[in-house]
């Protein structure tokens, strides 16, 4: 096996893994939610997964039991949503494993902290990932109005640069989309992930970066199946039927198209 993908662990085939996390949004009562869950929780069978909205049992929950994914995952959480989203990061880090072995490059389109990407990395050779990885983002502000999140302000991208200081493969390129392309963009991509929460954006990346896109890729909408973005999942779904694809509608909210 390549020295650079992490090997399958063995797992206890006489126990599962179950997670919970009270990091979940669209509560009108938390804390009345938080007992009923607590209460659900401990009447299902193991193999539970409570967080990021997402209520499940009886399931392995390989993520949890994947050791080289848990610990990318434990060393690159930032916040209470990077812990959450762990199911959606394994979804990103499974999909990336896939797509090592095409021709083209890596492109996430809503970069943020850079949790999403250096997880990936992470996962997947650290310092010797043999891509390169683009990231494009606006950082330093939130152009969708009402989607700011705390740490976008001035200096968030100096601080996203410092931490991929030691990995010269992630190209971040700040700026408005479709704009920051010009000059800046991959000739290939076999890895696509957007995560822009607005129609239009995700629809210029698409319109930019989906023939770039070689066969067998994969492509990740991170707020398809969101109900707060139907518009997104209406969209996004309308472009791609001009092209006879269907978005696979993932249980975690996201999106997965694989390019033919």
């Amino acid at each position: 096996m390549d020295k650079k993908l992490p090997p399958l662990n063995s797992v206890n085939p006489n126990q599962v893994v179950s997670f919970k996390t009270h990091t979940y949004w669209g509560v009108s009562d938390p804390k009345r939610f938080k007992e009923l869950l607590e209460e659900a929780t401990a009447l299902v069978a193991p193999g539970s997964f409570l967080g990021d909205n997402l209520f499940t049992w009886s399931r392995n929950n390989s993520a949890l039991e994947d050791q080289s994914f848990l610990k990318a995952w434990q060393e690159n959480i930032c916040n209470p949503a990077d812990e959450a989203i762990v199911w959606r990061r394994y979804i990103l880090a499974c999909a990336a494993y896939h797509c090592l072995h095409i021709n083209g490059d890596f492109v996430e389109c809503g970069v943020y902290l850079g949790s999403g990407i250096k997880t990936v990395i992470d996962y997947l050779g650290g310092k010797e990932f043999p891509k390169t990885f683009w990231g494009y983002d606006t950082f330093d502000y939130n152009p969708v109005e009402g989607h700011a999140f705390a740490e976008q302000k001035p200096g968030l991208f100096q601080q996203v640069k410092q931490r991929f200081k030691d990995y010269p493969q992630v190209k971040l390129i700040p700026g408005l989309i479709p704009q920051s392309f010009e000059g800046n963009q991959p000739e290939k991509i076999s890895f696509l992930h957007i995560d822009l929460n607005q129609l239009k954006a995700e629809l210029d990346v698409l319109e930019h970066f989906f023939e770039k896109v070689e066969s067998g890729g994969i492509i990740i909408l991170d707020d398809y199946e969101w109900g707060a973005y139907r518009q997104q999942k209406i969209g996004e779904s309308e472009w791609f039927d001009k092209l006879n694809y269907r978005i696979f509608p993932l249980p975690t909210g996201q999106g997965l198209v694989i390019k033919r």
